[in-house]
């Protein structure tokens, strides 16, 4: 499995770990291939051209999100973009769905009382998101899970979020992500996203982060 955070720490464009077809029938080949070669790789590209000559170019990029509110929107927006993406891919698979079990399911239903209560409130808050963000489940600083949203690119690691936190599991909910085989039918896609889940993928992302 890659290690997306230590690759984007490096500010590099981590290559997709399946083919374009892998999440079919939920989300198809065509999305994700625009997704990533065009999406994510404008964000990256963006973001390379927007730090160029300045000392982000070898800043961690943690670092960068905790005090983005210094930095030009050009940054905040694609350096989202990229990092946000670089998640999204990494926490689904073709194998995925199912309920989660080890850390993370004990996490959730201790944070929310039941995976279907947990459901629930993430879908609340992905179809609740007015116009293009992320819904989040987050641990916050306590190491407690939250569920969150955010606007646009913006993420639960940069200063000027609502939430803060580390991201374990997010999904993108910009029309980009969906339009294609769901046009505007938001909550088909959020329902689909639930049977490509990589939960194995989201536990490790929690083991490191109430490390």
């Amino acid at each position: 499995m890659h290690n997306f955070n230590v690759e984007l720490n490096k500010l590099q464009l981590p290559e997709l770990p399946y083919g374009f077809d892998a999440l079919e029938p939920y989300i198809d080949a065509q999305t994700m291939e625009l997704h990533y070669t065009k999406h994510h790789q404008g964000y990256y590209n963006k973001l390379m051209n927007a730090i160029k000559g300045t000392d982000l170019e070898n800043q961690d990029i943690y670092k960068t999100f905790s005090e983005i509110s210094k930095h030009p929107v050009g940054v905040r927006n694609n350096g989202g973009g990229t990092w946000n993406h670089a998640l999204f891919w990494e926490i689904m698979s073709g194998n995925g769905g199912g309920t989660p079990s080890e850390e993370i399911g004990n996490a959730i239903n201790g944070a929310f009382g039941s995976f279907d209560d947990f459901k629930d409130q993430f879908t609340k808050a992905a179809l609740g998101r007015f116009g293009s963000g992320w819904a989040w489940l987050i641990v916050d600083d306590n190491k407690k899970l939250e569920i969150c949203s955010t606007p646009n690119q913006d993420n639960p690691l940069m200063d000027v979020s609502d939430c803060k936190g580390t991201p374990v599991l997010g999904i993108d909910v910009w029309e980009h992500a969906y339009y294609l085989k769901y046009q505007n039918r938001r909550p088909e896609y959020v329902d689909a996203f639930w049977n490509v889940i990589n939960w194995d993928a989201v536990n490790e992302k929690y083991k490191d982060a109430v490390k």
